[in-house]
């Protein structure tokens, strides 16, 4: 995705806001360890947790995660992360979520504005039934590095609930995509509810009546008014975005395991395929200069700012096999994508870089 000059973010894999960095200080904290020696090391200082507008990376943001379970030895420190989270740690999203008249209606308000504060190439938040089930965008493939994001999503939601419902028992089940990992019953006591492990989705499902339930912040007037602030906000975001970079933003999820056609992404821009190509020549590209661009981006941050091994990035990219994505590789590169990688972990290694 491009911004509004027309360049590539920093990371074309996602980004997010600091607020969920001091959370996971808050956590370390609570685990009776030093948050301030974690932050040295990943070089974040106090003015950067307190900058209203920083940002880190997601695979910094989950280098930190598992930087913070060796320190902790809490391989649950999600859940920590989520009992710790209060609306104010979502930004004006949370605060506006707060106001809404019923729970359903908060947990649907929250996730709607999630782009203000957390940006990622493999999806977005939604939600379905008026709100009462939350879904959390498949991160596969799933490793050490990735579990706690997870976690701490549906915790953080878990979490928020219980506070605008006054309920603590307020889910019916909880299903995460990942396997068991052998604390099935520390969750299903945290989250008090069955939780399924190896599911098809991330999602949470509130249990019957409590979607309904009066918020217990609900203010009218500054509902009104905060999510018209969240709706400027989001305007603001996608206001100078072109045709191919809503294109760009709709292939990145799609891409997982599979080729998405032109007709595929016309479809979701609620257009014809004609259409779409005349508008992508308007603007000097066309579909697969953009399919093969974006395939490109998030290939170099996968290979510098993940560890993913090469098979999984091919099938992340949507490639037919490792072997297709090699050859790609070395075309965008000029050299193959295992060698740029060692490269680049070395030139790290030479700056103190971790």
């Amino acid at each position: 995705m491009m911004n509004q000059a027309g360049r590539k973010p920093r990371n074309s894999l996602g980004d997010i806001s600091v607020l969920y960095v001091s959370v996971l200080m808050r956590a370390i904290a609570e685990e009776g360890h030093d948050a301030a020696a974690l932050m040295e090391r990943f070089g974040l200082t106090s003015e950067t947790l307190t900058s209203p507008d920083a940002r880190i990376s997601i695979p910094r943001f989950m280098r930190l995660g598992q930087a913070a379970i060796e320190l902790t030895g809490n391989r649950a420190i999600g859940l920590t992360m989520g009992e710790l989270t209060r609306p104010v740690d979502a930004g004006i999203a949370g605060l506006a979520a707060q106001c809404a008249p019923t729970t359903a209606g908060a947990l649907a308000t929250l996730i709607r504005y999630s782009l203000l504060t957390s940006r990622n190439s493999r999806g977005a938040a939604s939600t379905t039934g008026n709100g009462e089930q939350a879904h959390f965008y498949s991160i596969r493939p799933y490793n050490v590095f990735n579990y706690f994001v997870v976690d701490s999503v549906l915790a953080a939601w878990t979490r928020f609930v219980r506070i605008i419902s006054g309920e603590h028992r307020a889910l019916e089940r909880v299903t995460i995509e990942y396997p068991s990992i052998g604390l099935d019953d520390a969750f299903e006591a945290w989250f008090a509810c069955p939780v399924q492990f190896g599911a098809r989705h991330n999602q949470l499902i509130l249990a019957p009546g409590v979607g309904s339930l009066p918020s217990r912040q609900a203010q009218p007037a500054m509902y009104a008014s905060l999510t018209r602030q969240c709706d400027e906000a989001l305007t603001r975001i996608r206001g100078g975005w072109t045709t191919g970079d809503r294109v760009r933003d709709l292939l990145m999820p799609l891409l997982q395991g599979t080729t998405p056609s032109l007709d595929t992404v016309a479809t979701r821009l609620g257009t014809s395929p004609w259409t779409l190509q005349r508008q992508l020549a308007e603007e000097h590209t066309g579909f697969r200069e953009l399919l093969d661009d974006t395939r490109k981006d998030l290939a170099g941050d996968y290979i510098r700012e993940t560890r993913n091994a090469l098979a999984e990035i091919a099938w992340l990219l949507g490639f037919a096999n490792p072997a297709a994505f090699h050859k790609a590789y070395k075309r965008w590169f000029g050299i193959s994508p295992g060698e740029h990688r060692k490269q680049f972990h070395e030139e790290q290694t030479r700056k103190g870089i971790r």
